[in-house]
């Protein structure tokens, strides 16, 4: 019985002692930064992954349906094949960048939570929280323009389909459908003396019709919508490194360590 005693004791002592070190640690995780990184990792590989498959298919549908010489999307074909190697260089970067504002943000949010100890905010940790504030502004307003730019392909497609809709609906008079036509030579996709070049009427429906299209249109969306995550993200992380630099400064003018 004095055994049992002891035991019990020792549990009602040291349960409340678990608890604060649960709490501390739970206090200690950037929550901000953790949803950021999730929707930029989702955001990214949604972006990478769809834009890839997008811009290969792409290519076999301008190969096929509007082009009849090899020579005459030579030049898309190369910009596809650079953008491909852009992706890959943007997936790597940003799995590495993620990361890194993760664990930042891991040390800014520890140093907040013992604002009342002895917490001392160094010159080297402020800096960096500056750098990282500042290459995190840029990087939006490179996302907002390539958010703009991943509109261009899913608006053509759009009004492909939308193209396809109304021979469709006017299928019963020929005539007239023949004068519906889709100019890739408009968008910049292929040189204006490519022949065709365009595709119209009833071709131009049978290639809406393919699986090829409508897979390439959902990847584009996908893509789209990826890059969108992808500057909700980034924004999420300028907003919390912001917040945190200026707890920081607030921390620093209490006691300054002058070395890193």
């Amino acid at each position: 019985m004095e055994t049992n005693l002891v035991f019990t004791s020792n549990i009602s002592k040291g349960a409340p002692c678990c608890y604060e070190c649960c709490m501390r640690c739970l206090g200690g995780v950037p929550y901000v930064s953790l949803v950021a990184t999730l929707l930029c990792f989702s955001g990214i590989a949604l972006f990478c992954g769809c834009g890839h498959q997008a811009l290969t298919e792409s290519e076999r549908l301008i190969e096929t349906y509007f082009t009849r010489d090899h020579q005459d999307y030579i030049t898309l074909a190369y910009l596809i094949e650079y953008f491909q190697y852009i992706i890959y260089g943007l997936a790597s970067f940003f799995f590495l960048y993620c990361i890194v504002l993760l664990a930042e943000g891991f040390y800014t949010t520890s140093a907040v939570r013992q604002s009342f100890g002895e917490f001392r905010s160094t010159v080297c940790g402020r800096c960096l929280s500056t750098t990282f504030i500042v290459i995190t502004y840029v990087l939006v307003v490179v996302w907002l323009l390539v958010f703009s730019l991943s509109a261009i392909p899913v608006y053509f497609f759009y009004n492909m389909a939308n193209t396809c809709h109304t021979i469709h609906i006017l299928s019963e008079t020929p005539s007239s459908i023949n004068q519906l036509c889709i100019d890739a030579r408009q968008y910049g996709l292929l040189p204006w003396n490519a022949v065709p070049g365009k595709a119209c009427g009833m071709t131009l429906s049978n290639v809406c019709k393919t699986r090829e299209f409508f897979l390439t249109y959902d990847l584009y969306i996908a893509a789209f919508a990826g890059a969108g995550m992808t500057v909700l993200a980034l924004l999420t992380y300028t907003v919390s490194t912001t917040y945190n630099f200026a707890v920081l400064r607030y921390l620093g003018r209490k006691g300054i360590s002058p070395r890193c």
